[in-house]
């Protein structure tokens, strides 16, 4: 119990960290373990290969399920969570992540937040990632045109990655 608390503080800081309101980050901190929760108790499907990507009320949906109805499920099953406003849906039905693409897709998620954090001209905290199969989606709110577009690039530069998805929005402060 103590270990999620740590967890939880860790989680609220990080959010407080990025240019998003407390609020947002609570609420979507809130819902990603809540749809978490839900994904647990329903032993009908395996979720072991989908992430969850939640930034002020969007949820992002990545990764593989084994069957279309498992897929199904899956939207259905994240709807359930309160403060989820909208669903992306970018699953793959087909066999699950192979070990050596998950170390891939590892190495280019923790190189896409390194040079995130490191460019100037992004928001690091603006943006979420999500990597599958050598795929990076984006999610997040840009607050320009050219912050976006210099995100996706960042994505693109990186060796290994075959696409880039953004579901980010442009909102000018």
């Amino acid at each position: 119990m103590k270990k999620l608390a740590v967890l939880v503080a860790l989680a609220l800081c990080a959010a407080c960290a990025s240019s998003r309101n407390l609020d947002e980050s609570v609420t979507d901190i809130s819902a990603d373990a809540q749809l978490k929760a839900v994904l647990l108790a329903d032993r009908s499907h395996d979720y072991g290969d989908v992430d969850l990507t939640m930034f002020e009320g969007r949820l992002m949906l990545t990764g593989t399920m084994k069957s279309e109805e498992g897929r199904r499920k899956l939207i259905e099953n994240a709807w359930k969570a309160d403060g989820v406003d909208q669903v992306i849906d970018e699953i793959f039905v087909g066999d699950g992540t192979s070990l050596g693409q998950g170390l891939e897709d590892g190495r280019i998620d923790a190189a896409l937040r390194a040079r995130l954090i490191a460019d100037d001209d992004v928001k690091s905290g603006r943006f979420k990632a999500s990597v599958s199969n050598g795929v990076v989606y984006l999610l997040g709110v840009a607050r320009t045109e050219a912050e976006l577009q210099a995100a996706i690039e960042i994505a693109r530069s990186i060796s290994g990655v075959d696409k880039v998805v953004s579901h980010a929005l442009v909102k000018p402060l």
